[in-house]
């Protein structure tokens, strides 16, 4: 190619520089472009509870986050935000969830219940004063989890709903009358205390159930 003309070292550099361009899709306007503002909310109506309440949110939003920092209840703790802890664990409709792994906008129309929603007419839900008893806590940051995964369990025992240790599924009506060991840590085993403080934890949860007639 003639002196006008681009060299080889001079073409094979601009070719590259373009190709790289297309690659990572960068243009010189993109490029110094802000990120384009996410607009898109979702209406999420929901009772807390027993308040109903509205949000219009992010549908991305979790339904740990709108507790924690939407509703302001911040009971419910975000321990590894990964649904491996139970710190989280909430109230759903009476079923027990990890409301870290739960988008607020699957909740439409639900009755939600966190710890702060548990005692009623000034009174300690049975399980919160069980667990001030037997000192089923030690720092304090599993227990919110604890104490609605310990109610849950309650009303799993009264459905005579089966874990994965009952024995006999067959007649599971009548063996759920007794809340053996065994299956206790199996159906609290989502929860996890780093302090360690499981034999507190199970003398609450066993004292309730005993008092429901669920236990020996």
């Amino acid at each position: 190619m003639g002196s006008d003309g681009p060299t080889r070292r001079e073409a094979i550099s601009a070719m590259g520089v373009v190709t790289t361009g297309f690659a990572i899709g960068i243009t010189e306007d993109t490029a110094t472009a802000a990120p384009p503002a996410v607009g898109n909310t979702a209406d999420v109506h929901l009772r807390i509870n027993g308040k109903p309440v509205h949000f219009a949110l992010d549908p991305r939003v979790t339904l740990l986050d709108l507790l924690r920092e939407h509703a302001g209840l911040t009971g419910t703790k975000k321990g590894c935000d990964h649904g491996q802890c139970g710190a989280c664990t909430v109230l759903a409709n009476g079923r027990r969830i990890n409301s870290c792994l739960s988008l607020a906008v699957t909740h439409e129309g639900d009755e939600v219940t966190t710890v702060e929603g548990l005692a009623a007419n000034g009174e300690l839900h049975p399980v919160q004063a069980a667990f001030i008893e037997h000192d089923g806590f030690q720092c304090g940051y599993c227990t919110p989890g604890q104490i609605c995964s310990a109610v849950a369990l309650m009303s799993e025992l009264k459905r005579c709903d089966a874990s994965v240790v009952t024995a006999d599924l067959a007649h599971k009506g009548e063996t759920k009358d007794l809340l053996t060991d065994e299956e206790l840590r199996e159906r609290m085993s989502g929860n996890i205390c780093r302090c360690g403080a499981y034999q507190g934890i199970v003398a609450a949860v066993k004292q309730v159930a005993r008092h429901n007639g669920r236990t020996a």
